[in-house]
């Protein structure tokens, strides 16, 4: 059911039942390590995850520490992480929040936002070069165990073809509503299975709708069935 004020709780738990009878129940495991997040993360936009693995793995052979990243020449920085694409931006970016975390905490470390209030920990991290929502949040839930709900491409895809938020939001806003709509126990679980359902069967182009398991739920699909369209 949805109200007046947007998807019930109700319909937020049957799409997180269905999608984890078809995707399974990632584990939880935030991994402790929010700079390598924080990097790995602005590599990531605009790029494959294999282009960023790589280009990670590069990164981290050639420096042993954030610090020689941080201090090492940018020509050599952007030359390790080249794979990524689009390195001599995310290059500089890289070494301008490194840095930036250097001078205001006085140490390399983002261990410090396991004790801020989970809002002021997202307003610390969008401070920083690079940085928005997405990867704030990212840092946050995987690296952290913090409450956040992250909005790549795919998420933002699918809860405006489910109708969750409205179709005309910005994946920056998507960030807010969704939180806002989404039980915090279910963001880890949610989040991934999202992607997995993006990647498998809910397309940018041509969805393979006839084999969604959200078909109740999806105003896109009741929309594309109303107007008679093969999907």
């Amino acid at each position: 059911m949805t109200t007046l004020d947007g998807p019930s709780t109700a319909v937020i738990m049957e799409i997180h039942r269905q999608l984890r009878d078809r995707y399974g129940d990632p584990p939880h495991r935030p991994d402790g390590d929010p700079l390598a997040a924080l990097v790995n993360t602005i590599l990531s936009q605009n790029t494959n995850d294999r282009n960023r693995d790589i280009a990670f793995a590069a990164l981290r052979a050639r420096f042993p520490t954030w610090e020689a990243v941080r201090d090492a020449p940018t020509d050599a920085v952007i030359d390790a992480i080249r794979p990524a694409g689009l390195a001599p931006t995310k290059g500089p970016n890289i070494q301008a929040a490194l840095r930036q975390i250097t001078e205001e905490r006085g140490e390399l470390s983002l261990a410090f936002l396991e004790t801020l209030p989970p809002e002021e920990a997202r307003r610390w991290l969008t401070k920083l070069n690079g940085v928005g929502p997405k990867t704030a949040a990212i840092v946050l839930l995987f690296a952290l165990g913090r409450p956040a709900f992250p909005v790549d491409t795919h998420i933002h895809r699918i809860t405006r073809r489910l109708g969750l938020i409205p179709q005309n939001t910005s994946r920056e806003k998507a960030h807010t509503l969704l939180e806002s709509l989404i039980p915090p126990a279910l963001y880890w679980t949610l989040h991934l299975n999202l992607i997995a359902h993006g990647r498998q069967i809910c397309h940018a182009r041509h969805p393979l709708c006839t084999e969604c398991p959200l078909q109740t739920h999806c105003a896109f699909f009741q929309t594309s069935q109303a107007g008679g369209k093969s999907r």
